[in-house]
């Protein structure tokens, strides 16, 4: 069967992962290095840990990948150059999918990380055999990758599925993309930090202020959560509205794609438990036409942090099995 490698490129580390296509769920090598600094330091990581992989493979006797994949943080445009990356500022106009070409001798394929995650969901995970799909990524900002159809949605540009950047309420908290209020300053992990640090500094929340050392200022979003676990009444405050902002930018969604599926992955779905029944419930209430949209489903991520590098190998394959015209 053919085996490819993904490479999910993330601001602090680059996992590089081979799949087989007849079980791609399941990872037959990986190798994790930290992201390094600059933009060319990025393309020598990613073609240093892929080829680590292949090498890998081969002394398995599994012979030559059939290409590899790679999923970036940000707007990459239909060749692989990077146009906006905020956690990856570095490598913004480095035309990474060129550079990897040359540097690795098999096919490569540059893709957005949520979109390779969301491609890997729907193939293999929790969102398997639904056409219509999306998946939001919670960390500390929020990614999206949308399949409709069968298809994953790129856009024009390829910058489609940058749900993080709806504007949900244009008086709110500034975003670093330069707008304010932004889904993602609300919904994320950060924008979890930032309601609990509300919430302690008006006192509503007085054991996320101990948690942080009476400093408002550094509440995390690992606060809150550690709080609500406890039993803690200020942060299961915190944590419901948190889960009405997180429905009010996923009603959204489902009311222009109308999905079968809605799933929530990145290191915050890791407490998922925490949060998720409230954001259904809210969800239901926030959608339009909710008692007629049965099929639609809002569920967890089962890949995990493995899901990028999975999603990019898969699209590596499809890549390398589409014949082209001649």
């Amino acid at each position: 069967m053919a085996v490819a490698i993904g490479v999910d490129v993330g601001g602090t580390k680059v996992l590089a992962a081979a799949v087989d296509a007849a079980d791609p769920a399941t990872v037959l090598a990986e190798r994790r290095v930290p992201t390094p600094a600059g933009g060319d330091g990025v393309v020598e990581a990613v073609a240093g840990a892929a080829q680590a992989v292949a090498d890998e493979l081969r002394a398995a006797g599994r012979g030559a990948p059939a290409g590899v994949g790679v999923g970036l943080p940000g707007l990459l445009d239909r060749v692989g150059t990077l146009h906006a990356a905020p956690n990856l500022p570095a490598a913004v106009g480095v035309p990474v999918g060129r550079l990897l070409g040359r540097a690795l001798d098999v096919p490569v394929v540059v893709e957005n990380d949520a979109n390779c995650a969301a491609w890997a969901e729907v193939l293999a995970g929790a969102g398997r055999g639904a056409a219509d799909a999306v998946l939001v990524t919670l960390g500390t900002g929020i990614g999206g990758g949308i399949v409709l159809g069968g298809q994953l949605l790129r856009g024009t540009h390829g910058f489609a599925g940058e749900p993080g950047h709806m504007v949900v309420d244009p008086s709110g908290p500034e975003c670093p993309c330069g707008r304010r209020g932004c889904w993602e300053r609300y919904a994320s992990g950060s924008g979890l930090g930032w309601l609990g640090e509300r919430a302690a500094r008006d006192g509503r929340a007085p054991a996320l202020l101990d948690l942080a050392a009476g400093d408002p200022g550094a509440v995390r979003g690992e606060h809150v959560t550690r709080a609500a676990r406890g039993g803690d009444a200020g942060a299961g405050a915190v944590l419901e509205e948190f889960s009405w902002w997180l429905a009010a930018g996923l009603a959204n969604l489902v009311d222009l794609l109308d999905p079968e599926v809605v799933l929530v992955g990145g290191g915050l779905a890791e407490e998922a438990e925490l949060f998720l029944d409230r954001t259904r419930a809210s969800l239901a209430e926030q959608v339009l036409g909710s008692a007629a949209r049965r099929r639609t489903r809002l569920d967890v991520a089962i890949l995990g942090p493995a899901a990028g590098a999975i999603g990019a190998a898969l699209l590596s394959l499809e890549a390398t099995s589409t014949p082209t015209a001649g």
